[in-house]
């Protein structure tokens, strides 16, 4: 299957980037920017495997490049995915390092940074260096929301070619569900509206009922605001849920890291050499724990923003009711309860509820402890 056949509704896009992975238009640094679930990490993935194709046309998706880039198993082509809430300068002076020597087997060495919006300041400098001054054979592609100062420094972006993604229409990731993974139509409609055009959402909520049930219960919360009770009880239930996705998601990556850990230390053996190497790496150990810290603090933060995000759906389809909007609805399996609220409430408090919500988002991205915010945030609702 052609490399970028999952970069859903990008046409655009596509066409640019097979042009340059073909000889036009080609640089060695590129940012690719668009909303969460736009495709950046695809397009960036999809694109590395055309400039290590083998074959003519480019981005087969079916030669020895194509297969290795897109299983993650090629030598020439590596991966920054931030674990925690940052991407350290540690990390980043390292995989240039790396990214400058020759190509091992590869047409390009290839250093794909997803969410270079994460970069600390200094290991956005390191990446600049790199950029600045690129090896011949080395492409650099980054991955951020936007070209905005607050998500790449102008000094990076000034020297990447940019590629705008769009937010893929929700009939062209019903299409995608269904083509790629199976899914029933009616079902694909309604996870690609629900998920708001990201496709990884989309195809989470499509193959995991407990996901859905998540979302169910999120759905629930406008309804249960019946006190101020109420609405702590609402946002310790949000919070157990987001902490309790976060748990399952990394907790048998935590283990296996530890034991892999522990087995390359000495963990097993017998003697003095081995209880004084187990001993002797408390350090790495403790270093460990730290990052499986930050990793789980960061899945807890995306796991309570998608629920915040399926929230402010629900006022904005209240909204669009209100209005008359010609708009298809967000949540259209909760059409009939949107509807009751749009008839109950007044549009500037749903506006108000809407807008506590939003400003929820803003406070847990700037830091808030994010309890704090989502009582004050629940208040809000309950006041309207």
């Amino acid at each position: 299957m052609d490399v970028f056949a999952h970069l859903v509704g990008q046409p655009e896009a596509v066409a640019s980037l097979r042009a340059a992975a073909s000889g036009t238009g080609m640089t060695h640094a590129w940012l690719f920017t668009g909303p969460a679930g736009s495709g950046r990490s695809v397009a960036a993935r999809s694109f590395a495997a055309a400039l290590q194709c083998v074959s003519k046309p480019v981005g087969c998706g079916t030669c020895r490049g194509c297969h290795m880039v897109q299983t993650g198993n090629h030598p020439d082509v590596r991966f920054v995915v931030p674990e925690g809430l940052s991407i350290p300068v540690a990390l980043m002076r390292e995989l240039v390092m790396r990214a400058a020597t020759t190509p091992a087997t590869g047409r390009w060495q290839i250093l794909i940074v997803e969410d270079a919006d994460r970069l600390t300041e200094a290991a956005g400098n390191a990446l600049l260096k790199a950029v600045e001054e690129p090896p011949e054979r080395t492409v650099f592609l980054l991955c951020a929301p936007s070209d905005h100062p607050d998500d790449v420094p102008l000094t990076i972006r000034s020297r990447c070619r940019v590629v705008t993604l769009r937010q893929p229409s929700p009939d062209a990731v019903a299409d995608l569900l269904m083509s790629r993974d199976g899914i029933p139509a009616e079902l694909a409609a309604m996870v690609a509206s629900a998920a708001q055009g990201h496709v990884g959402r989309a195809r989470r909520l499509a193959r995991d009922p407990e996901a859905r049930t998540r979302r169910a219960a999120v759905l629930a919360v406008p309804r249960q605001l019946s006190s101020v009770g109420a609405a702590f009880d609402a946002a310790n239930g949000l919070i157990s849920a987001a902490e309790a996705e976060s748990d399952a998601a990394t907790a048998e990556i935590d283990a296996v890291e530890r034991a892999e850990m522990e087995t390359a230390l000495g963990a097993g053996g017998t003697g003095k050499g081995a209880a004084g190497a187990v001993r002797g790496a408390a350090g790495q150990l403790k270093e460990l724990e730290r990052r499986q810290k930050s990793r789980a603090t960061r899945a807890q933060r995306d796991a309570l923003d998608r629920a915040l995000l399926d929230l402010a759906g629900f006022y904005r389809d209240v909204l669009a009711n209100q209005w008359a909007a010609p708009v298809r609805a967000i949540h259209s399996d909760v059409h009939a309860v949107a509807q009751a609220a749009a008839e109950r409430w007044s549009p500037e408090s749903t506006l108000r509820r809407l807008e506590a919500v939003m400003q929820c988002r803003t406070a847990i991205d700037a830091n808030v402890k994010p309890r704090i915010a989502v009582e004050a945030m629940m208040l809000s609702l309950w006041k309207g």
